[in-house]
């Protein structure tokens, strides 16, 4: 086993790995920028080295500073995290030529699955189903068009370099095909440096279904349930949840044995994803391949009980799988939120500045908080605008859902806006609650984004109570004046009128 790793990565998933190290007894390398420098990841690592400036273009992304820290420190192995290094072919190979082990997938994977295309090609060689579509590099826009008829709209156009929403679209005829092929080239081209473009079948209320695997370096592959990640706001994901409340026993281990087959095909050693797009039918297609860890492993470790970035660790070191894929569990239900820097009534536009307060709710067997800030620490904005994640379980399904809810209420932010209400105002939808929806769910409910004035509440009385209470503090501290002549002190109202859309209501407080 290793004596000391590195983390090329920052904020909560630096933070995360960290822990897991430290239960091991592995001794921790943070990485950090100049902006960085007071960040809650280098206070809880053991050693921390400076690689740059606030761009990660010049500090994390830059694979020779990386491997100078490791050299510096005597770091045996680099866990990449997610973003930045994670999935670069470039940095996994370069680290085994300094001797240094990347915790993560080979090199030759990495580079298997990164291209959308060639990936797609290599799925359907090992049996994996995938959606119909025209994989081969598009040359124009009016062969985009009659690409798209033979396959029959609607289609979807997406960049094989493409991620996070970059390089897609969708297009329902042949003007919006013609239109979406140039627009997703352009795009491509400048946040890829890759202009190469594909189309394939768009799945009608689709879902995103993501199935956890994880294999050894002695040809052991298992799968680990799937994820639901339907809830997402223009192809980021919002909430997640393990189980799917939409998959069946048999549909699941359809889904699984397909991934394993995947992996299998490339050798893939640690901890991937193999994600699907999975149609109303119940009928599913590979999407892609994450050769990392993903940012919603927890709600998989806890209806396993495995510490994936532990098992990604043992893998890195050459231990072989302790289980095998009778031993995987699948106990309670799981949830995650993902808490961010901005501000939904606006747009989403992000929001950054000092936590003025940071009070997560307290954790416990059902609840956890995965985070890389404290209260009187910045948000960024350099970097991903998350606050936190929120993961909450349950013995079911709507005790996770009670779960998280009461956890969101009990999370207290101040400083940045944060999205904790437009997140609670999800989880209380109907719609939400019985588990009848796609990814356009957010689209099809919030067209207009989110307004919090027209946020459901239970318990009006509570509320006009809370309001009228909290305006008494306020007032009885402003009062608290010093000079006031004796006798004629500053006197309080046990009255007071709360006005709640609109409508007025009398309150008297004893």
């Amino acid at each position: 086993m290793f004596k000391k790793i590195l983390i090329a990565n920052r904020g909560e998933i630096a933070c995360r790995v960290i822990r897991t190290a430290r239960r091991m007894g592995i001794a921790t390398v943070a990485v950090y920028s100049e902006a960085d420098r007071s960040a809650l990841h280098v206070e809880l690592a053991d050693e921390a080295v400076c690689i740059g400036p606030a761009a990660a273009r010049e500090s994390y992304l830059v694979i020779d500073k990386i491997i100078a820290a490791c050299k510096a420190t005597g770091a045996e192995a680099v866990h990449p995290g997610y973003g930045f290094l994670s999935e670069n072919e470039a940095f996994c190979a370069a680290l085994e030529r300094e001797g240094i082990v990347f915790i993560g997938p080979k090199a030759h994977a990495i580079g298997a699955m990164g291209d959308k295309i060639a990936s797609k090609k290599l799925a359907k060689d090992a049996g994996v189903t995938t959606i119909p579509g025209w994989n081969d590099p598009i040359e124009s826009p009016e062969r985009a068009v009659e690409i798209a008829r033979g396959i029959g709209y609607p289609v979807m156009i997406k960049a094989s370099a493409g991620g996070g929403g970059k390089g897609l679209r969708v297009a329902f005829n042949d003007a919006e095909a013609h239109e979406g092929f140039a627009s997703c080239v352009n795009e491509a081209k400048n946040a890829f440096n890759d202009d190469r473009v594909f189309i394939e079948k768009f799945v009608e209320e689709p879902r995103h279904i993501e199935i956890q695997v994880l294999g050894d370096s002695h040809g052991n592959v298992v799968y680990l349930n799937e994820r639901e990640c339907s809830i997402q706001r223009r192809h980021q994901k919002v909430i997640e949840e393990a189980p799917s409340p939409f998959i069946d026993p048999d549909t699941r281990r359809a889904m699984g044995e397909q991934a394993v087959r995947l992996a299998k095909a490339v050798q893939y050693e640690s901890a991937g994803t193999v994600e699907f797009v999975v149609g109303r039918d119940k009928s599913f297609y590979f999407l892609e391949m994450n050769t990392r860890l993903q940012v919603e492993h927890p709600v998989t470790e806890l209806i396993t009980g495995l510490d994936l970035v532990e098992q990604m660790i043992r893998v890195a070191a050459g231990e072989k799988l302790a289980f095998t894929q009778a031993d995987v569990k699948l106990e309670g239900w799981a949830m995650e939120a993902r808490i961010c820097a901005e501000d939904p009534a606006r747009g989403f536009l992000p929001s950054v500045g000092r936590l003025i307060r940071y009070r997560p709710p307290v954790a416990s067997d059902r609840v956890r908080v995965d985070t890389g800030v404290f209260e009187g620490g910045e948000v960024s904005m350099h970097y991903d605008s998350m606050i936190a994640k929120q993961i909450c379980y349950g013995a079911t399904r709507a005790e996770a859902i009670a779960q998280l809810r009461d956890a969101l209420d009990a999370f207290c932010i101040r400083g940045p806006n944060h999205n904790i209400a437009f997140v609670s105002a999800v989880l209380g939808h109907p719609r939400f609650a019985a588990g009848n929806f796609t990814t356009a769910f957010i689209a099809e409910e919030y067209p207009q984004g989110y307004d919090p004035t027209t946020a459901a509440y239970e318990d009006e009385a509570l509320l006009v109570a809370v309001a009228a209470t909290v305006h008494q503090r306020y007032i009885e501290r402003a009062s608290r004046i010093v000079g006031q002549l004796p006798g004629h002190e500053f006197r309080i109202s046990p009255d007071a009128v709360v006005r709640l859309r609109d409508v007025e209501h009398r309150v008297h407080i004893e």
